[in-house]
């Protein structure tokens, strides 16, 4: 007599899951690799290689090169189309070097001898506003090393706490999370963290937040390189709701040699002091400060975001929009 198998038939679902499980965790051995030779090799031999990658990336790949050409152009219109290229390839050099500095700087930069590395700019009042007994709201973009600026600012004594959405890969999610946390940058998921971020804020702690990020045609809109962007409005509405000032802050790389960075504020925001403020006030100051800061160094901008979409609803359509409608 025949009998069934008392484990029975696998589902695709187990299946599935348990194949993923394998390729996060070959992500995982990738990466723990790649920073393990990375963090062996000479800084000087690094940034050789950078400068390679974006030739290949700018000449060759030529990635997302129509849209960084459009960002471009509307961004700096008076810019050439040389320049534009030589903004391009110093863009992807700068990115690989962005890797390569997060990846070096737990091991280089301490407490001790942050000054061979990093230069503050407008100390006093970045100093006053962390030192000040209510929260600091640190806002930022995708300009310069932003990553090491959280790490920066830990070395000077200043942990903060950033708002950022789970990687997929639970293993590199982790891996991530303890690499920031080793040096008091501590994250806070996207989902489910409201009573952690209102914590930080009452107790008087430093939130630092990415202000550059496209909201969708329910965000904040304001102006940015003389067009609409879409901006989140929860920096303003955390600024605002809270007794807490708004720092723009930035750092930059400078010279001719990877780990070389200026960071510091462009300006900070008393919503007790400026009187009544809205959403869009706070979020257009943020985002003119920004645009300031990026004119400087337009090279260290992250031009591959679509950050410029016009997704609303009954917004004017363009003359070639309305002939195809």
């Amino acid at each position: 007599m025949c009998r069934s198998s008392p484990i029975g038939p696998v589902k695709p679902a187990v299946i599935t899951s348990l194949v993923q499980d394998i390729l996060d965790r070959l992500a995982y051995f990738v990466v723990r690799i790649f920073v393990c030779v990375v963090q062996a090799l000479p800084l000087e031999l690094c940034a050789s290689l950078a400068r390679r990658l974006a030739t290949l990336c700018t000449h060759v790949f030529r990635i997302r090169r129509d849209l960084i050409e459009d960002n471009l152009r509307h961004a700096f219109p008076h810019m050439s189309a040389e320049e534009r290229t030589a903004v391009t390839w110093r863009m992807w050099e700068h990115l690989f070097l962005m890797i390569v500095e997060i990846v070096h700087a737990p091991r280089k930069i301490h407490d001790t001898n942050w000054r061979d590395y990093i230069t503050l700019y407008r100390t006093d009042e970045l100093v006053r506003a962390l030192f000040d007994d209510r929260a600091t709201i640190i806002i930022c973009g995708h300009y310069g090393n932003f990553e090491l600026s959280g790490y920066g600012m830990a070395v000077l004594g200043f942990p903060s706490f950033t708002v950022a959405r789970p990687l997929d890969n639970p293993y590199l999610d982790r891996f991530l999370n303890e690499f920031r946390a080793h040096s008091g940058q501590y994250i806070l998921s996207k989902t489910g963290s409201a009573g952690q971020i209102e914590g930080v804020l009452a107790g008087g702690g430093n939130l630092a937040l990415l202000g550059d990020q496209y909201a969708g045609p329910k965000g904040c809109w304001v102006d940015f390189f003389g067009r609409p962007a879409s901006s989140h409005k929860a920096v303003a509405l955390l600024t605002l709701g809270n007794p807490a000032q708004a720092v723009f802050c930035f750092i930059r790389r400078v010279g001719n040699r990877p780990l070389c960075h200026v960071m510091g504020t462009e300006g900070v925001l008393d919503p007790r002091a400026a009187g009544h403020l809205t959403v869009t006030e706070v979020t257009q100051w943020y985002t003119r400060l920004l645009e300031q800061t990026i004119r400087i160094a337009p090279e260290q901008y992250w031009w591959l975001h679509r950050r410029w979409r016009d997704t609303r609803a009954g917004k004017p359509k363009k003359p070639s929009e309305s002939q195809a409608a």
